[in-house]
């Protein structure tokens, strides 16, 4: 199977700026494996991702999954010509976490011209499913007002 990519060489060091300065940061989300057609990343559950009752607040499972799957989509795109956000997403929490990381990764279900849609599955440290998640992304041709990455 040949990478979905733009850049078919894609690396993790190409990631890790897309989420500086971003919610992502500032819930400790990092990019751990690009595959061919797939992005990981973890996230922890600490103070800054867990509800309440000290769980892993769902908003949380949603922040990693749209984070995974909008730099997915961003990745698989030329940069200078298009930008991709977040169109629609839906979580169904199946189990919770109370402490450790949580790995999502993301894997396209559809890659068109205007559109992607991605499955996203959030696991814990046992590789228990927590979190089945899909995100639609807009592709839509960049403007001058879209802040350009740092990539």
């Amino acid at each position: 199977m040949a990478a979905i990519w733009h850049n078919k060489e894609l690396t993790l060091d190409e990631l890790t700026p897309l989420g500086r300065n971003t919610m992502g940061e500032l819930l400790g989300i990092e990019f751990t494996e690009v595959g061919e057609d797939f992005i990981t990343a973890t996230m922890p559950v600490d103070n800054r991702t867990r509800q309440p009752y000290g769980l892993l607040h769902g908003g949380a499972s949603c922040v990693l999954a749209e984070t995974i799957g909008s730099v997915a989509s961003a990745m698989v795109v030329d940069h200078v010509r298009y930008a991709c956000v977040g169109l629609e997403i839906n979580a169904n929490h199946v189990r919770s976490a109370r402490e450790g990381v949580v790995t999502g990764t993301a894997r396209p279900l559809h890659l068109g011209a205007n559109t992607h849609v991605w499955d996203v599955r959030i696991y814990d440290g046992l590789n228990r499913l927590l979190c089945v998640s899909r995100l639609t992304v807009a592709v839509i041709p960049r403007k001058e007002s879209f802040r350009q990455p740092s990539l």
